[in-house]
């Protein structure tokens, strides 16, 4: 008889307060399809240790010593050894700031430390399984804060390279536009009046297309190449 028994997420604790890794281990422990793997007290470890004990999510503190944790998810991103890695950036301090960094550095998600136990290991679940944790209310904050620079500089964003959306479709084009609004593949499909499976699909084709990690890099995108404006209204959201 074959076991009905969740595959384990194994979750990887970045943190330099001892305090904080074993509040985090007691939460995370009652899931049974979560185990904690290991702990590290800085970023510089947290790498290491994702890549030696295999890690599927790393929980990383923002701010630590010698190497903090926007860093470290720096390395994780840039590492082809660690492609499978997703990393849920948490922080006593919900910036602006920190969550265009966080989400540039190839975080999946983003989340303050007082948030409710629940919260956190749904995040967990939604990340491992290849999503990306980018509330609507989060993405409203980051398009925010990027047409206030903009208005500052005197400018809107820049196209930058290393990203071709010319080798995305007209309708992939609009999808990616919502995505960066912050809607979910169920809202773009009432949106656009298409099926679910069929948002999923598109989405799935722009991250392949565009060789991102999850929805969370695609909103980055959106706004670097210029597709969307910070401080107009998106393609497809009238």
């Amino acid at each position: 008889m074959t076991s009905s028994r969740p595959a384990l997420i194994r979750v990887l604790l970045a943190d330099d307060q001892k305090l904080i890794r074993a509040a985090f281990r007691v939460l995370l422990e009652v899931a049974e399809d979560v185990t904690v793997v290991g702990e590290a007290v800085n970023g510089a470890q947290a790498v290491s240790l994702a890549r030696e004990l295999r890690a599927d999510v790393v929980l990383m503190d923002i701010r630590m010593p010698e190497v903090d944790g926007l860093e470290a998810t720096r390395r994780v991103a840039a590492d082809d050894d660690l492609a499978g890695v997703k990393v849920i950036i948490l922080t006593t301090f919900e910036s602006d700031e920190y969550v265009y960094q966080a989400l540039r550095a190839g975080a999946s998600g983003f989340l303050v430390k007082d948030c409710e136990p629940d919260d956190l290991i749904r995040a967990i679940r939604v990340v491992a399984h290849g999503d990306a944790l980018l509330s609507p209310s989060v993405t409203r904050r980051l398009i925010d804060n990027l047409a206030r620079q903009g208005r500052a500089a005197g400018r809107t964003t820049r196209p930058v390279p290393g990203h071709d959306l010319s080798r995305l479709t007209e309708r992939e084009r609009e999808i990616l536009s919502l995505v960066a609004e912050g809607l979910s593949n169920d809202e773009i499909a009432g949106r656009l009046y298409l099926s679910p499976l069929t948002t999923k699909t598109h989405v799935s084709r722009i991250l392949t297309k565009l060789d991102a990690r999850d929805r969370a890099q695609l909103v980055v995108i959106a706004y670097e190449t210029g597709l969307v404006i910070p401080g107009t209204t998106p393609p497809g959201a009238g």
